[in-house]
């Protein structure tokens, strides 16, 4: 008889070890304290690799240890911009399936926004009210969300509620 697979823990990686993740992870962060400010922030687990010559799984995880998906891609702790593209993935995947939720809402339309590239920035896009011929625009760049401050409209006319 076999004993029973023993799966390794999780160790959270000590800072330094991957600075440009870490620095994706920190502009993911305020984002987050922004839109969920009960959530403590996120941070990258680590589990070891199945081969010797293989390297460490990452990943974005809740401040309780749990996280969703893949590991992150290795090549990408390399480019800052490509690294903040896959820590956002990441992120955005582990809150939406370990909080049930969309993260990050737009506050104008109560959508889930998603990154996309705006002008060589990654940004959060909302695709705005298309059912109701409304406009797809860009919220903040990622990191940003904190800066957004809605214009004051006066004369702004208030929806009915249906």
């Amino acid at each position: 008889m076999r004993p029973p697979f023993d799966s390794p823990e999780p160790r959270r990686v000590p800072p330094g070890t991957y600075s440009t993740w870490e620095g994706a992870l920190v502009l993911l962060n305020r984002d987050l304290a922004v839109t969920l400010p009960e959530q403590q922030p996120l941070q990258l687990l680590a589990l070891p690799p199945c081969a010797a010559n293989e390297p460490e799984n990452v990943y974005v995880a809740l401040a309780n240890g749990e996280w969703h998906g893949n590991s992150l891609y290795p090549d990408s702790a390399d480019d800052p911009a490509q690294a903040l593209a896959i820590i956002t993935d990441a992120a955005q995947e582990t809150i939406t399936e370990r909080l049930w939720q969309a993260w990050p809402l737009c506050p104008e339309h109560e959508l889930g926004m998603h990154p996309r590239d705006a002008d060589g920035r990654l940004s959060w896009w909302c695709a705005g009210e298309r059912l109701r011929h409304g406009t797809a625009h860009i919220r903040a760049a990622v990191g940003e969300l904190d800066t957004f401050v809605r214009p004051h409209r006066p004369h702004r006319k208030k929806r009915r509620a249906r």
